[in-house]
């Protein structure tokens, strides 16, 4: 039972240790991509609804009332769809995409090393604290 509790010790003691050393790591990239590699992440992503039908935006933009060429139920797909993709678009302009992408790995670098730190710590002194009494 002792080699299986001093595997188990080790084991979990090492896994803490390599989640902080990932977490810093990549707060350590995040640093470095902000503030020496400026231009790696440079790449802004907007995705817009797609139009219910093959159908320009100005076209979908000039329907009137009176267009006899689609029926209600189309004009008010279309013209829902016009809203959304404003809506969508104004939405988008506000945020910027690059904060965004830092704010998640932040977030997920500093959850990897909140569990791995106690994680790591605790199982460590456990084994340290039994190491001294096999010494003394």
């Amino acid at each position: 039972m002792s080699i299986l509790r001093t595997i188990y010790l080790y084991f979990f003691s090492a896994l803490g240790l390599v989640l902080v050393i990932i977490g810093t790591i990549r707060f350590i990239d995040m640093g470095l991509k902000t503030f020496v590699f400026t231009q790696a992440d440079q790449q802004p992503r907007y995705y817009y609804p797609l139009p219910p039908a093959p159908v320009s935006l100005e076209k979908i933009s000039q329907l009137s009332e009176d267009d006899q060429e689609l029926s209600k139920e189309e004009k008010q797909l279309l013209i829902d769809f016009l809203k959304e993709y404003k809506e969508t678009k104004e939405k988008n302009e506000k945020i910027n995409p690059l904060v965004a992408k830092r704010q998640r790995d932040a977030s997920i670098n500093l959850s990897l090393i909140i569990v791995g730190l106690p994680l790591y710590l605790y199982h460590w002194s456990i084994i340290r604290r039994e190491n001294k009494k096999k010494i003394s």
